[in-house]
């Protein structure tokens, strides 16, 4: 029946569906209207006067009238011509309607703007108000990050430099790093964004208030990507966010991976934000890797991304995105659990990680002297020297 009906009443007028219901009801006897209900979703009284038109029988005078002339309720907009300029003005009262309206600083949902348009003088439901605002060309809508605030008048001109020079090393064979700081992450039963498949009704149980207090450490996951290789490796530290640990997780994706990869290596590119520990201020990341190529022998290469375009680094959406997902909906219980999980991250074109502990301690507020920062072989570029430098070994 359903499957009948679903094909045959689309193609019938309002009078003539009434009728197929009917007829339909009947055919099944006692429980017909129910079951045609549960069918169809056509209200019962429909259902019934259909029953009721085919019992009475034609009249010769209605039979070519669907409904009586005029019938049907009017449209709420055409019943109050008022009605659409007075929602317009709560949609939009900053730019329509009155600045001061009611629901200026409210949410607005379908039941507060059909409260507030009732108060007006328009009796409406929240329902009737749903369907004006589809059929004015309204939908719930969020918000879109598209607004990047000032752009710096170079921002291009370091992108095709960074594009440039990563170009050039790939072809030789050199490596090329993509290098940044995770969020950092609370140590714990803490709530992590994201579901995962779990029994119905056995969430993993979380504690309700999410205090650093209550944590058991904070962890810091340092990243290196290697985008040639399509690898990564991420150190997960415990202390603090300095530019020491940036480079000695470098180096440490150096002596595990890099090396074995790159044997015949004698340079280095590194494209990295402008601020944070690796950015391209601080003296000590500079002097930091300074010390590490000395330590390999490497001259290292060194490009920062422009402000406010760190989301174009390639380690935040090849990297730090995969990991994000793949541990969602898993509370963080402890450091071993977050570094399992890292590991794990996995994508089906290839990406493989490796991750490690660093429980290493690394003060901050070091403060470099003048005979230190002088001592650093930094050569800088000629388009924007301050974030695009060589360092090469003191030694050369």
């Amino acid at each position: 029946m359903t499957t009948r009906l679903a094909e045959l009443l689309p193609r019938l007028n309002e009078r003539d569906r009434r009728l197929a219901l009917g007829a339909e009801a009947k055919s099944w006897g006692h429980g017909g209207i129910e079951e045609v209900y549960q069918a169809t979703g056509m209200a019962r009284s429909t259902i019934s006067r259909g029953m009721r038109d085919l019992d009475a029988g034609e009249n010769p005078e209605t039979a070519s009238r669907i409904r009586a002339s005029g019938g049907g309720r009017k449209k709420a907009e055409a019943a109050s011509p008022e009605l659409a300029g007075a929602l317009d003005s709560l949609i939009e009262p900053g730019t329509r309607g009155d600045p001061e309206s009611p629901l200026r600083w409210t949410t607005k949902s379908t039941r507060n703007l059909a409260r507030e348009l009732t108060a007006m003088g328009h009796t409406i439901s929240h329902s009737v108000v749903a369907k004006i605002l589809r059929s004015a060309g309204y939908s719930l809508q969020g918000t879109r990050k598209t607004l990047e605030g000032a752009q710096h008048p170079d921002r291009d001109a370091q992108f095709r430099h960074i594009s440039s020079l990563t170009g050039d090393f790939l072809t030789a064979g050199d490596p090329v790093i993509s290098v940044d700081t995770k969020k950092k992450e609370l140590v714990g039963r803490f709530a992590q964004a994201g579901r995962e498949w779990r029994p119905t009704g056995q969430p993993a149980e979380v504690s309700t208030y999410d205090f650093p207090s209550s944590a058991d450490g904070k962890a810091i996951p340092y990243g290196v990507y290697d985008i040639a290789d399509d690898s990564a490796w991420v150190s997960v530290g415990v202390d603090h966010d300095t530019s020491v640990f940036a480079v000695a997780t470098i180096e440490a994706w150096w002596r595990e991976m890099g090396r074995k990869k790159y044997p015949h290596a004698r340079r280095l590119l590194i494209t990295a934000d402008g601020g944070g520990s690796n950015g391209h201020r601080p003296w000590l990341w500079k002097f930091e890797l300074a010390r590490l190529s000395a330590a390999t022998g490497l001259e290292i290469v060194v490009c920062h991304y422009p402000p406010g375009t760190s989301k174009w680094n390639k380690i935040e959406h090849r990297l730090f995105s995969r990991i994000t997902v793949n541990w969602r909906g898993r509370p963080l219980e402890t450091y071993q659990t977050v570094v399992n999980l890292i590991g794990g991250t996995k994508t089906t074109t290839g990406l493989t990680v490796r991750c490690e502990l660093d429980p290493n301690v690394y003060p901050t507020k070091i403060k470099l002297t003048r005979q230190q920062k002088e001592s650093i072989p930094i050569a800088r570029h000629e388009f924007h020297g301050d974030w695009n430098y060589t360092i090469s070994s003191a030694s050369e």
